[in-house]
């Protein structure tokens, strides 16, 4: 009896004294025990996620799945393949999830294509028909035709529909000419742009938008028409054009539809007219009732406003105005250097946006080619909100 207390003593010693206990145990050699060590088998994953990934934590060559090497296992990841796009939304529209080559393109970015029609800021252009190039004389808005706008990144335009003339009145006669109905000479008198090869061309360049590009691609295109022909014959127009099909068409009062859907549906056109026609014509949106602008015609900047010019300032369509004109009324190139300059535009743009607490969905210029438009409208769509961190200049 008095051995074996002799023998108990001589353990309880040996423990205390740390010479015998519980084994050290350390999986990956780290020099954390097991018990303690988050990542036990030290394939870079922690216990607990990989449990939650459905994966053996005390196993190194057992890890999580993870196709687009985010560190977020495929078994919680919203989007496998790393294309910016949430798994539902690709499965819905019949994309595979798991493969980043099998997407949609909105914009040149994918994370755009999520992006409501009413929450982007596209770059637009007063009276884009109204070029040197396309042998506009007296009042000129820009340099470069539709061509290098397309090009330099303009997807909103501003056209003015008019008759060739007061007797060349069919629908064949429709053009593009800046002015007044009623006025001497009649507008298309001293400049007027063929309309028909306008639109064909910005087709063929929304066509080949996708055609070139190995993934679908597209962008969606806005246009805002001082309409002074009937209805029956915009529509000639657009018909003629190939592009009547592609015209969306909004319902007052509905939410505006992501960018992705309407390029999906082929319906990425929106047009609006600002004089209204009949409920005929639902592709025609009355551009005072499903949108509003900012007062123009301003001679100085500092008189420039963010208040409401024309139109319903409920609706989150809008467009800030952001040109100067000259005594005569007309486009003035060397003011157009300082509004379009990239500071004073992007700042500008910011302060109406915290203004009227909405988003400007388009910013319409003079002069495009002269400051930074597009980039102004590239920065303000890597921002949420007015008040997020300003990004640094594209």
């Amino acid at each position: 009896m008095e051995k074996r207390w002799i023998v108990v003593l001589i353990v309880v010693g040996l423990v205390l004294s740390g010479c015998i206990g519980d084994e050290f145990l350390d999986m990956d050699n780290d020099g954390i025990e097991d018990s303690e060590d988050l990542d036990r088998d030290g394939d870079g994953w922690g216990n607990l996620i990989e449990i939650n990934c459905n994966s053996n934590p005390d196993n190194f060559e057992e890890k999580p799945s993870d196709l687009d090497n985010d560190t977020i296992c495929d078994t919680l990841d919203i989007d496998i393949d790393g294309d910016d796009l949430p798994n539902e939304w690709e499965t819905e529209r019949g994309f595979d999830p798991m493969d980043k080559n099998d997407t949609v393109i909105c914009h040149g970015l994918s994370k755009y294509c999520l992006r409501n029609y009413d929450d982007f800021t596209f770059p637009e252009t007063h009276n884009a028909f109204a070029t040197s190039e396309d042998g506009v004389i007296l009042g000129t808005n820009h340099y470069t035709g539709l061509q290098a706008q397309w090009d330099g990144g303009i997807k909103a335009f501003m056209v003015d529909v008019h008759h060739l003339s007061d007797d060349e009145t069919e629908a064949e006669d429709v053009r593009f000419c800046h002015g007044s109905p009623g006025q001497f000479p009649h507008p298309c008198a001293y400049s007027e742009v063929d309309a028909f090869e306008w639109l064909s061309l910005l087709n063929s360049l929304m066509n080949l938008t996708d055609e070139s590009c190995s993934f679908t691609c597209g962008e969606v295109v806005s246009i805002l028409v001082e309409n002074y022909v009937p209805a029956e014959h915009l529509e000639f127009l657009f018909n003629k054009t190939g592009m009547l099909e592609r015209l969306y068409i909004h319902q007052l009062g509905e939410p505006w539809p992501s960018i992705g859907d309407m390029i999906l549906q082929e319906k990425d056109i929106v047009v609006y007219v600002q004089s209204e026609y009949n409920e005929s014509f639902p592709y025609f949106h009355s551009a005072w009732k499903h949108s509003w602008d900012t007062p123009y015609g301003q001679q100085d900047k500092e008189e420039m406003t963010c208040e409401l010019g024309r139109g319903d300032s409920s609706q989150s369509v809008w467009h800030l105005s952001n040109w100067l004109s000259s005594i005569f009324g007309t486009a003035d190139p060397y003011k157009a250097h300082d509004v379009n300059e990239y500071d004073f535009l992007l700042n500008r743009t910011i302060e109406c946006w915290e203004i009227m607490d909405k988003r400007p969905t388009f910013v319409a210029v003079d002069y495009w080619e002269d400051g930074e438009i597009t980039n102004v409208t590239i920065t303000l769509n890597k921002m949420e909100n007015w008040d997020d961190e300003i990004p640094q200049r594209p």
